[in-house]
């Protein structure tokens, strides 16, 4: 799956795969499954994929032909129940993940760097995202990258869990929307 060249990231299109997305998906949050969590990612049909990624800018992660990561970048939601979601200055990132094959080459740092950069030239301030209260490490890693835990969120039925919200000014912007 490797190659020696650098992954490709841009933005889905028509042409995307949306069963094989669906599958990685699946697949990259199978861990946080046996866990007994239930990510939306762990269950959601190509459907709700294609959703998902429509609710913003979905990128994918590309090596060769191989879909080895996903992200979207979701605009301020109006509608959200998260109030920090319906700031004009926080952009979300969801349906984030890596292959289980391309964990550990730094392909989701290099995803979400890109996507927050995104955010950034459209406007930004602040990114925002939620994950499960019990996924510890996952909110390491969010915390090594500069988030902070700023509030919770409850997604049941869709999940079985309390989500901690958590945000992270955008470089060059703090101050801007403190």
């Amino acid at each position: 799956m490797h190659s020696n060249t650098a992954p490709v990231i841009r933005p889905v299109t028509d042409d995307d795969d949306l069963v094989r997305l669906t599958a990685l998906i699946h697949g990259a949050y199978a861990p946080h499954a046996k866990l007994g969590l239930r990510y939306w990612g762990t269950h959601q049909s190509v459907q709700d994929t294609a959703k998902r990624f429509a609710s913003g800018t979905g990128l994918v992660m590309l090596e060769g032909d191989d879909y080895v990561g996903t992200i979207t970048l979701r605009p301020p939601q109006p509608e959200s129940a998260v109030a920090l979601y319906r700031d004009p200055g926080v952009w979300t990132l969801s349906q984030f993940c890596i292959a289980p094959a391309a964990k550990g080459l730094g392909y989701g740092r290099r995803l979400h760097d890109h996507a927050t950069a995104e955010a950034r030239r459209a406007g930004a301030t602040t990114i925002a995202l939620d994950t499960a209260q019990p996924a510890t490490a996952l909110i390491a890693m969010y915390e090594a990258w500069g988030y902070r835990l700023v509030g919770e969120c409850d997604w049941r039925p869709l999940t079985n869990y309390t989500s901690v919200v958590m945000s992270r000014p955008l470089p060059g912007t703090e101050g801007v929307n403190a």
